[in-house]
């Protein structure tokens, strides 16, 4: 258990550290950790932990704390939770300070321009990975397409598309 214990530590310290752009970004990572390094679940499951986590209230990282749940109970709770937000609470205190203390240099704003397109790029590498772990037939691939479609293309909000694919998901399986 103790074993666990540290291997959840160093990872979501790790992971703490690269959540660069949000914690979104740091999917495809745990998961693999979680899935495939350690197998200490299927990615299905995954997956559904993910979605549980999104669908709960409260921070869309959620996911860290359920993951140390199924791994290690109260004490995977804590310590997943604790190595996750403690070492990017204290990055971001520094930085912010310092980020203040250079408001007016010029590569501040050309630091900012050049991060959005890497938070893009790792934000749809999360959503490609848990598509591919959630999606398991030809119905639910063009769900997921054409409510991300819509996402981009329309102000329709996330919910209503949520609930869309869900009600066609529901009635396309029983049909087929």
């Amino acid at each position: 258990m103790i074993a666990t214990l540290v291997a959840l530590a160093l990872i979501f310290s790790q992971l703490s550290l690269l959540a660069f752009g949000g914690g979104n970004t740091i999917l495809p990572e745990m998961q693999r950790q979680v899935v495939d390094v350690h197998h200490w679940m299927p990615a299905s499951e995954f997956s559904a932990l993910f979605a549980l986590a999104q669908a709960a209230p409260g921070p869309n990282m959620m996911v860290v704390t359920l993951v140390g749940w199924h791994v290690a109970g109260w004490a995977g709770v804590l310590v997943t939770s604790i190595a996750k937000f403690g070492p990017s609470s204290l990055v971001t205190a520094l930085a912010l300070h310092a980020w203040e203390r250079f408001k007016d240099r010029p590569w501040r704003s050309i630091a900012q321009k050049g991060l959005v397109p890497v938070t893009a790029g790792l934000v749809a590498a999360s959503a490609l990975l848990i598509a591919r772990a959630s999606n398991t037939s030809w119905l639910a691939w063009n769900i997921t397409g054409v409510c991300a479609a819509l996402a981009f293309t329309t102000r329709i909000h996330p919910l209503w598309l949520l609930a869309a694919g869900s009600v066609i998901g529901l009635v396309g399986l029983s049909l087929f």
